[in-house]
């Protein structure tokens, strides 16, 4: 048996069609590594392993996890990594798709020098068809902890074809060495959704490593298949993770300012403008993010 050169890791949540696009996509296009493919199920509300097994029987490096609790994001991904085999391990959003085989180019970046830890491929939104959705990102800002994608909504152009280092890499796409995550620990699992991926690589830059987004190799993205766009809990872990997000990683002071910042301006902000539009349970996820980021301050960090 060849050794495997890439674990893909995908996390299954009531998503079966997309899964199926996902594995389907690899099986047909990735030929010139060996890899196996790592299917969680994070308790999907009907069985949807069974369906996976049967149809994907003829594949020999396939691996289903059937969790009996959603585990979030990074848990349910963690429960991949602690099988995984591969040298490198790529986390990929099950609502995505490739359609080359150009991952030596994320293998050839990895390996160009010691100190990259990580790489994000480019990726492009499934709709509107080659429309960017990152193509790396801008640091976040100094105590508003917000930043930008570069590209993002923008026609795919020769001018995000060059790789680059970027201070994060994208949850829905990204590739590690096997050794850095052994190194560094797993993702952190306080978050649940959102922000995880973000704080992965604050503790892999302060190992010393660098992240980088790599152009050669694209990766479609039908994005928030799993819970939609503007909806109260996407506001709510936004706004809780942002939180936990600034209390783990910023220095006493500016995460204090910060931190203050965020309660006080910018949230009760946006609660006042949800509430002149008579969305009242979008205010009323940001109260309880913000309530439940207190509790487990004082609890835990």
């Amino acid at each position: 048996m060849n050794e495997i050169l890439v674990s893909f890791i995908t996390v299954n949540y009531n998503g079966l069609g997309d899964t199926i696009e996902l594995i389907t996509s690899l099986k047909k296009t990735i030929k010139s590594i060996s890899y196996e493919i790592i299917v969680i199920d994070n308790a999907s509300r009907k069985d949807e392993i069974s369906p996976l097994k049967e149809l994907f029987y003829d594949i020999n490096n396939i691996y289903f996890i059937k969790s009996d609790t959603n585990l979030g994001f990074a848990g349910g991904n963690n429960l991949g990594v602690d099988i995984a085999k591969g040298k490198y391990l790529f986390f990929i959003n099950n609502d995505t798709y490739i359609l080359e085989d150009n991952i030596s180019f994320l293998i050839q970046r990895l390996e160009s020098n010691e100190k990259i830890g990580g790489v994000s491929p480019k990726i492009l939104f499934h709709e509107p068809f080659n429309t960017i959705q990152f193509a790396g990102f801008t640091p976040f800002t100094k105590y508003t902890i917000r930043n930008c994608i570069i590209g993002y909504g923008e026609p795919n152009n020769i001018k995000f074809n060059s790789a680059s280092v970027t201070p994060y890499v994208h949850g829905a796409a990204m590739m590690f060495k096997k050794e850095v995550i052994e190194k560094v620990g797993k993702m952190p699992e306080i978050y649940f959704l959102y922000y995880e991926e973000m704080d992965w690589c604050e503790i892999i830059k302060r190992a010393g490593y660098e992240l980088w987004y790599e152009p050669k190799f694209v990766v479609y993205h039908k994005e928030s298949r799993s819970t939609g766009k503007d909806s109260s809990i996407k506001i709510y872990y936004h706004t809780r993770n942002r939180l936990l997000f600034t209390s783990r990683n910023l220095e006493k002071k500016r995460k204090n300012i910060s931190i203050l910042y965020q309660l006080l301006i910018a949230n009760t902000l946006h609660s006042l403008k949800y509430i002149f539009r008579g969305k009242f349970k979008f205010a009323k996820a940001i109260i309880k993010a913000e309530l439940d980021f207190l509790i487990i301050k004082n609890k835990t960090l």
